[in-house]
């Protein structure tokens, strides 16, 4: 009898994964098979080939299959007020930026890799609360800036149904659940979807589960990891942990992206630090940025924090001091295996993985 594919495959983020200096895609790519996850997301396809070259992708792409393992890219940026932070792109298209992401879909794609990863913006560690978030930029408006990505979406649209592919924005911590939704359904699902990072929603005020249910339909790139919430002055703040040790539910979540139409789970990990932050929640410009949210998911995110301080104090869970602390090769490579074990055992909790 043929075995089941599993609910869900399990990878890891490449740039979150401890890799020894002048390692490789392909190095990366049998690393993964060797500690028993089921993929890799690249987030840039630069990662694969500096040159975009189609027969080193296809390569790549083969040794994937090989392994079994799925293959996941980046690309770029698609809001063009946050283009020129990411000038090799715009070098790929010989000085036209939207060129440079096209000549990425149309690569990846020669080479049979079609759910592409993108972004609306970075996030700006140099400032601080809301600032950090170009959503609250001064000089262009949030509503402008979705717009022109919009825009942007519009022009890329015919060359992803050409190829086949999908360039999948990420819920960043910019924008939230319900701006995506909105620019998926009116750009196309046929050539968009979500990139859904777990995490990331706490910082826009999002109960992660009730966010899994608003993006699921259109989710085909999945980026996991958990948050741990503390109270701070300036109301909340999230720190990243693994999977199982923060605040998130991962058989409600899981089981809201039972209907997604692609199922692979990137854990996103930890560089040197665990990126504490802010979450100002008693700001009230940081209120009025964000029409869509809900006092029900805020008090959520509220109920969260309590219960996670609570383990603190219980010395279940780490304290915000220990988290600040620097992590090493040992530590991040430890997150993500903790991440996957959690993982697994949510999902044959809701009977979408072995028992």
């Amino acid at each position: 009898m043929p075995v089941p594919e599993p609910a869900f495959r399990i990878g890891t983020d490449s740039s979150k994964f401890p890799a020894p200096e002048g390692t490789d895609a392909a190095w990366l790519l049998e690393r993964a098979a060797k500690v028993g996850l089921e993929g890799v997301f690249f987030r840039s396809a630069l990662e694969l080939s500096p040159t975009l070259d189609v027969g080193e992708l296809a390569a790549l792409r083969q040794q994937a299959d090989d392994l079994d393992l799925y293959l996941e890219v980046g690309a770029a940026k698609i809001n063009p007020f946050a283009a020129p932070e990411a000038p090799e792109i715009r070098a790929l298209g010989d000085g036209d930026y939207l060129f440079g992401i096209e000549r990425i879909v149309a690569a990846c794609a020669a080479a049979g890799i079609h759910e592409i990863w993108a972004a609306t913006a970075n996030y700006k560690f140099d400032l601080a609360g809301r600032l950090a978030c170009d959503r609250y930029r001064t000089d262009v408006t949030w509503h402008d800036q979705l717009r022109a990505t919009a825009k942007v979406m519009a022009e890329l649209a015919p060359v992803l149904r050409a190829h086949g592919s999908h360039l999948n924005i990420e819920t960043h911590e910019e924008i939230t659940t319900f701006e995506l939704v909105r620019l998926v359904e009116e750009g196309g699902p046929d050539a968009f979807g979500i990139t859904f990072d777990t995490a990331n929603v706490l910082i826009r005020g999002e109960d992660p589960v009730a966010a899994a249910h608003r993006v699921a339909p259109y989710t085909r790139q999945t980026h996991v990891r958990d948050g741990a919430l503390f109270f701070t002055d300036q109301g909340l703040c999230r720190v990243l942990a693994p999977c199982g040790q923060g605040v998130i539910d991962w058989s409600a979540l899981l089981s809201a992206l039972l209907v997604a139409p692609r199922r692979a789970l990137s854990i996103e990990g930890i560089m040197g630090r665990r990126f504490q932050l802010p979450i100002p929640i008693h700001d009230p410009l940081w209120h009025a940025g964000q029409p869509d949210m809900t006092t029900v998911e805020l008090a959520e995110l509220v109920r969260l924090a309590r219960g996670y301080e609570a383990a603190v104090a219980r010395g279940e869970r780490r304290t915000l001091a220990s988290l600040a602390e620097p992590a090493d090769d040992a530590e991040r490579q430890q997150f993500v295996l903790d991440s996957v074990a959690h993982l697994r055992a949510a999902a044959a909790r809701i009977g979408a993985g072995p028992e």
